[in-house]
């Protein structure tokens, strides 16, 4: 069965859709801009039209998949609404229609730090506060998940070795999408990962571990 990419095109989903391509893993993609996917996305992706934010539009792309990768998020806007809309109502949207489909795990991208309230990033629209609002409903949900929590995101990848935390653990660093995309894709096949959170960043100064040893935190 194929894995869903929601947030397909963006920076981050982009790469996981990649990731799956390259680990000949059959993959959905759902993207609003058919034009777009097509120019940024991997041949071998199977593209279908939604919004998040309009279920109806959810479930021909979700029917037969098993496994489901959220990275959704809401664009720089000074739109106050966006934050809401997206990063909360439309993973809610998501997880009620992952429910219904019997979804076997189900992966969103967050953020670090999304439990500081005060954080500078919830200037901009609680950002942080509505992603950590969409955490708490994937918890309550009864799926199976796993939440990554990256930091800092750089478009260039690198030679650092990946490092994990668990929940409210690590509050500075960043880390390539690339190896983002990485820790989502294999996340859907390490049982350690099941129903955790974990917070990921790279440095250069430290042990490369297996992906086990990396779930296990």
């Amino acid at each position: 069965m194929p894995v869903l990419v929601v947030g397909a095109t963006g920076q981050t989903g982009r790469q996981i859709v990649k990731e799956l391509v390259a680990q000949e893993i059959p993959v959905r993609a759902l993207v609003r801009n058919l034009e777009k996917a097509q120019q940024v996305l991997p041949s071998e992706a199977e593209l279908f039209v939604g919004d998040v934010l309009k279920p109806d539009t959810l479930t021909t792309a979700i029917a037969d998949c098993n496994l489901l990768i959220c990275a959704t998020g809401a664009s720089p806007s000074f739109n106050f609404t966006q934050p809401y809309l997206v990063d909360y109502q439309g993973t809610k949207n998501l997880v009620d229609i992952a429910q219904e489909n019997n979804i076997e795990h189900f992966v969103l991208v967050s953020s670090l730090c999304v439990s500081k309230f005060f954080h500078p990033l919830n200037l901009f629209w609680l950002v942080l506060w509505w992603k950590k609002q969409a955490e708490n409903y994937i918890q309550q949900s009864g799926l199976t998940y796993t939440i990554v929590r990256p930091g800092g995101l750089k478009n260039e990848d690198n030679m650092d070795n990946i490092v994990m935390s668990a929940a409210d653990t690590l509050f500075d660093g960043s880390i390539p999408r690339q190896k983002v995309a990485t820790v989502c894709v294999e996340s859907l096949s390490q049982a350690a990962a099941k129903n955790k959170i974990v917070e990921t960043v790279s440095k250069p100064d430290v042990e490369a571990k297996t992906w086990e040893q990396l779930f296990s935190v």
